[in-house]
């Protein structure tokens, strides 16, 4: 991982991905903590978000798909978490993060997609 860079879009929300993925888990990690949860639900928190980290570190795009895909299980655990509690300023900042991370992974993924495809088109164009 070297310097982030900021030249296309895809870099910025890759970043904004990354941001949005580290407040969601440290929010979890908090709820379980301030509600002093036991092991497995500490562990049913952070394996869903801990699994997708190989894959996101090397850039992954089908790894940033499955991971919108998880997002939505938190989303519906936290939208009825505010239900229940509007006041809960965990389940606000969670749910602020995980609608960041979907929205900004899923552009990721559509502009990376048409970056590399437009790089093989013009790498073809070379070869010929």
């Amino acid at each position: 991982m070297g310097r982030i860079r900021w030249d296309s879009p895809s870099d910025r929300v890759h970043a904004l991905t990354w941001l949005s993925w580290a407040l969601l888990f440290a929010t979890q990690m908090a709820d379980a903590w301030v509600y002093q949860l036991p092991w497995i639900i500490w562990l049913g928190r952070a394996l869903p978000l801990l699994i997708f980290l190989p894959g996101m570190l090397k850039g992954n795009l089908r790894s940033y798909i499955w991971l919108c895909f998880v997002s939505l299980l938190y989303f519906i655990a936290l939208v009825e978490r505010l239900v229940a509690q509007p006041s809960d300023i965990l389940a606000a900042l969670g749910m602020l993060a995980v609608v960041t991370m979907f929205t900004a992974a899923m552009l990721f993924v559509r502009w990376r997609a048409r970056e590399i495809k437009a790089a093989a088109s013009n790498d073809e164009g070379v070869i010929q």
